[in-house]
Formats: structure tokens, sequence, C-alpha cells
């Protein structure tokens, strides 16, 4: 196998496993949801889960999908128009990574330095019902 096949190769296996991580990050992100609907019976913390469980999922899917992409340009001897179409869509999963982030986190990741440690755990605690500790 010559190193282009090679890479042309690791290319489409990086493709395979974005695609896949998405699919069966689907199906564990519902069973996830479905456990903690089960545990809480409550649809907001089912939700909640799912929403962010499978958003995670997604971000992993795009971030191997972006390495998909680097690995193709890197082996395949594109014109200006692929390396412009490819920058397009390497830029629109990276916009679509930074949004699903804000979107699971809650907060800008300029922000998230903003809340760490102590608000976290308040947070939490308010979330499960008990007043947040005291020092």
């Amino acid at each position: 196998m010559s190193g282009h096949a090679f890479f042309e190769a690791i290319g489409v296996a990086f493709e395979f496993a974005g695609v896949l991580a998405m699919a069966l990050g689907f199906i564990v992100a519902v069973v996830i949801s479905l456990v903690a609907w089960r545990h809480h019976r409550s649809g907001t913390v089912a939700f909640r889960t799912l929403r962010e469980t499978f958003g995670g999922v997604i971000l992993l899917g795009l971030e191997i999908l972006v390495a998909a992409d680097l690995v193709k340009t890197v082996t395949s001897s594109p014109t200006l128009t692929d390396a412009v179409v490819l920058g397009i869509i390497v830029l629109i999963r990276t916009i679509l990574s930074f949004s699903l982030q804000v979107e699971i986190d809650g907060v800008a990741p300029w922000k998230r330095a903003l809340v760490t440690g102590p608000q976290v755990l308040a947070q939490a605690a308010r979330r499960a019902g008990e007043p947040p500790a005291t020092s």
C-alpha cells in the first residue's frame, strides 16, 4: 500500500469514526436519559441529561470529522477551489462546535474561568435542593 493510499484510508477511517461516534453516542445518550428519567421521574432532568450528553457526542463527532478533513488536506493536492471549500467546511464545523460548547456549558469559553469551583458546587447544591455548604 502506497503512502498516499494509506493516508486516504486513514481519512476515510476518521470520517467513519466521526459518524459512528455520533450514531452510537445518540443511542447511549438516549439510554442515559431514560435512566435519569426513571430515577428522577422528571422530564426536565431527563431532557437536560439527553441534551448535554448528546451535545457532547456531537462535539466529539465534529472534532473527529475536522481531523478527517485535515488528513484529506495533507494527503491530496487540492486546487485553490478545493482548499477554499475545505476551509469553509472546517470553519462551519468549528462554529458548530463552538456554539454547541456554549449551549452545553451555558457560558462562553472566555467567561468559563469565572464560573469555577465554589460557584459550580453552589449550583449543583441548588439543583439538588440542598443548601450549599459554607466555610
